[in-house]
C-alpha cells in the first residue's frame, strides 16, 4: 500500500467496534499530550461514523478545560444550518462536554469560502502541531473537502473550495500540509461504498486521502466492509 512504513492499519468487525478504537485512541492521547504539554489540541471531522465517536466520547471522564477543537473542513451555509460540520458536532459532543467556548475554533464559513480560508489560515498560526488529527474518507478517496481532480496552491494553509462534486459547492478545507502538520494521524474507513478507493489505494493511486501525513503516530481504522474486496 501507498503508505508511510510507520502506519498502523487496524481492521475491526463493525463499525460500532472502529468507533470504540477511535475513543480509546483519542482519550489517550488527549491524557499524553496534557500531561506532557497541559494542552490537547484536536482537529475534528464531520460524518456520520465521527458522529458515533463524539457520542462516545462525551461519556469520558476527561480534562475538557484542556482541549482544544479544530474543524478539518466546514461547509459554507448559515451558522445554524444543520448540515454543518460545526451543527452536529456542537450538538452531539461540545454541548455535552465542558470545553471552554474560547477552546472551540470553529471555521467562520459563513462568510464565504474565500474570506472564511483567510481568517481560520490566521486562526491556525498558532495551532501548530495539532496532537491529532481525525479523519474520515468519502467514497471517491476525498478526505475533509480535499476532492480528487482538485488542484490548490501548494503553500496555502486553508483552502477555499469551489465546485465540489457533491453540495454544498462552496467549501473550506485545512490543506493537505496543515493536516499533516500532527503529532498523531487517525483514518476513519468504514462502508463498503469505501472499499472500491481503498483498493486504488492499494495499488498506489494519490488520493486525498493518501496526502496526509503525520509526524509520529499514523493510524488507519477501518471495519471489514471497507476491505470487503481486498
Amino acid at each position: 500500500m501507498k503508505i508511510n512504513k510507520n502506519t498502523h492499519w487496524q481492521i475491526k468487525t463493525t463499525p460500532e467496534a472502529v468507533a470504540l478504537s477511535a475513543r480509546d485512541i483519542i482519550i489517550d492521547a488527549a491524557q499524553q499530550s496534557i500531561d506532557a504539554r497541559d494542552i490537547f489540541k484536536i482537529v475534528l471531522a464531520g460524518g456520520t461514523t465521527p458522529k458515533r465517536i463524539y457520542e462516545l466520547l462525551t461519556k469520558a471522564s476527561c480534562s475538557w478545560e484542556k482541549w482544544h477543537i479544530y474543524l478539518g473542513d466546514e461547509r459554507c451555509l448559515p451558522i445554524e444550518d444543520g448540515e454543518r460540520n460545526s451543527f452536529m458536532i456542537q450538538q452531539v459532543f461540545l454541548d455535552n462536554v465542558d470545553i471552554p467556548a474560547e477552546n472551540i475554533h470553529f471555521i467562520p464559513a459563513e462568510l464565504g469560502a474565500v474570506k472564511a480560508a483567510s481568517e481560520y489560515a490566521q486562526t491556525l498560526h498558532s495551532a501548530y502541531p495539532f496532537d491529532l488529527v481525525m479523519l474520515g474518507m468519502g467514497e471517491d478517496g476525498h478526505t475533509a473537502s480535499l476532492f480528487p481532480k482538485h488542484t490548490h496552491k501548494v503553500n496555502e494553509a486553508v483552502h477555499a473550495v469551489f465546485n465540489a462534486p457533491k453540495p454544498p459547492a462552496n467549501r473550506v478545507s485545512m490543506s493537505a500540509t496543515s493536516l499533516s502538520k500532527t503529532i498523531t494521524l487517525l483514518r476513519i474507513i468504514t462502508g463498503a461504498s469505501k472499499s472500491d478507493s481503498i483498493a486504488l489505494w492499494k495499488e498506489g493511486e494519490n488520493l486525498p486521502i493518501t496526502t496526509i501525513s503525520s509526524r509520529e503516530k499514523d493510524i488507519v481504522l477501518l471495519d471489514r466492509s471497507a476491505m470487503a474486496d481486498l
